[in-house]
């Protein structure tokens, strides 16, 4: 499946919901799904710096494709990655970083986050770019 075609899976299943706190429960709830981080990348090398709570963050290359598994200590935290790992993961370095990530503004996400957990929605996405370039010739 295309990066587009991902976001516009989340597109239509966020226009379900009537309002923001159903869209922050089904948030949650994805969270929840997230496939864990190991423990092993449990560490200060791994956390995202810029996020107001811990988030760790791992990529692997298998096949060509890049692969995210992710643990936060924030339940909104831990949906809003995994929204990104659901639509990043599994694509190749390049789709990665081409990625526009339409799908947060059609959702409405980053107007509905605090400055500081839309900070740290940023750097998320940076930080997952950062690992596919880091990847991509390896």
């Amino acid at each position: 499946m295309t990066i587009e075609e991902k976001e516009k899976e989340i597109i239509d299943d966020f226009a379900i919901y009537e309002d923001w706190m159903e869209k922050y429960e089904y948030i949650i709830e994805l969270g929840k799904d997230l496939s864990i981080i190991s423990d092993e990348y449990k560490t200060e090398e791994h956390i995202i710096k810029g996020c107001q709570s811990q988030v760790w963050l791992h990529a692997e290359k298998e096949d060509n494709k890049i692969y995210y598994t992710a643990d936060a200590d924030a339940i909104i935290a831990k949906g809003i990655i995994s929204l990104l790992i659901q639509v990043l993961s599994g694509q190749t370095a390049d789709e990665i970083l081409d990625a526009k990530l339409n799908f947060i503004k059609e959702i409405g996400l980053q107007e509905h986050l605090s400055p500081t957990r839309s900070n740290g929605l940023v750097a998320m996405i940076k930080q997952m770019k950062m690992y596919a370039l880091a990847l991509k010739n390896k």
